[in-house]
């Protein structure tokens, strides 16, 4: 863990240029709008794998229930929990690209003089 009296360290134990992008607005900004995107799609996946482990469970007769010849609801409750997982996925790198990605690369560009470090 940083020291208070290190040279250019804050209390927090961010360096100065860290700490001026970590209070800047558009930071928070930023934040804001990756939670509003990640939270529901975490709440929303986890709440389908739940729901698929608690059949898988609970109730073996719905899942054994054969939907087209010997492929079962569990296995078709399975084989959606990988479609999506990569909707997700999808879905969240392109919603950051249009959100997330230019607002970040500004900020950088402001608080590093234009470029990456």
């Amino acid at each position: 863990m940083a020291q208070v009296d290190e040279p250019g360290r804050s209390p927090t134990g961010m360096d100065a240029e860290h700490e001026a992008i970590y209070n800047d607005p558009e930071f928070a900004e930023l934040r804001r709008r990756f939670k509003r995107l990640v939270f529901p799609l975490v709440l929303g996946f986890m709440a389908w794998y739940f729901l698929y482990v608690i059949c898988a469970t609970y109730a073996h007769g719905f899942m054994r229930e054969e939907v087209l010849g010997h492929i079962n609801v569990g296995l078709l409750f399975g084989l959606l929990q990988f479609a999506s997982t990569f909707g997700i996925a999808y879905y969240y790198a392109k919603r950051a690209e249009v959100e997330l990605d230019s607002r970040s690369r500004g900020l950088l560009a402001r608080h590093t003089g234009g470029g990456a470090k």
